[in-house]
């Protein structure tokens, strides 16, 4: 009897987990060492989401690990700060953006790491998130989410993306076409979304090259010290 009772105990997470519908995720394009895609993220970042989302431990200046200068930063980039050194932090309160949008936006400084830790890949969530709006008349803001059900953001890019329905096969078609065409419109995001994924971690690529050197110079460590072994032990029996 218990040994009936600990196989039942021991099926039931994975039957609940097998009648939830698992969320399915498009894989988000490798932008890691585009430094004119990475420098189109920032740019679109700056302009649409740096209004009610701050970025509060990432700073102007390290754009410059992307390839900008302070002087193109300071012309294109920096419009509520006065110093290229200050944090990408907004000017709307916490409390206000709750009351007029039901939620406070999030800070986006390291986002693709928490979706990450929840979801495996960060990148391909905010992939698949930035194109899975469609109009909902039911929601305050008139637009919904397939990834992100009942979410409070409006869809800030619908402009360029245009209007997408969800049909009865809950299947997302763009009804109203916007000012990109779609494979545009998901190569910005892709630009976006590699962004993002650089703010949290800024030094990413830079740790696994070093990463990749340490390795190597253990590996030639490991034959000298091998090498000095065997001389120290040759005439030992």
């Amino acid at each position: 009897m218990m040994k009936k009772l600990l196989i039942a105990f021991l099926c039931v997470p994975w039957l609940a987990f097998a009648s939830g519908e698992a969320l399915h995720l498009d894989k988000a394009p490798d932008r890691s060492h585009d430094l004119p895609a990475l420098q189109n993220g920032a740019k679109i970042f700056i302009n649409y989401c740096l209004n009610c989302h701050s970025a509060s431990y990432m700073r102007y200046n390290r754009l410059r690990d992307i390839g900008l200068t302070e002087q193109q930063i300071r012309d294109n980039l920096l419009f509520t700060q006065e110093k290229v050194g200050e944090l990408m932090t907004i000017a709307m309160r916490r409390a206000d953006a709750k009351q007029w949008f039901g939620a406070a936006p999030p800070d986006l400084t390291v986002i693709a790491r928490a979706r990450a830790s929840e979801y495996g890949s960060g990148s391909d969530w905010l992939y698949t998130y930035l194109r899975s709006f469609y109009r909902d008349d039911s929601r305050p803001s008139g637009w919904n989410n397939v990834v992100f059900s009942n979410v409070a953001m409006p869809h800030v890019f619908w402009e360029l993306q245009g209007e997408q329905v969800l049909g009865p096969d809950h299947k997302l078609t763009l009804a109203k076409p916007g000012l990109m065409k779609p494979e545009e419109y998901d190569a910005m995001v892709a630009d976006l979304v590699g962004f993002l994924n650089y703010m949290g971690e800024p030094v990413q690529n830079y740790r696994k090259e070093l990463g990749v050197v340490v390795l190597i110079a253990l590996a030639i460590l490991f034959v000298l010290a091998y090498a000095l072994k065997r001389e120290y032990w040759k005439d030992v029996h």
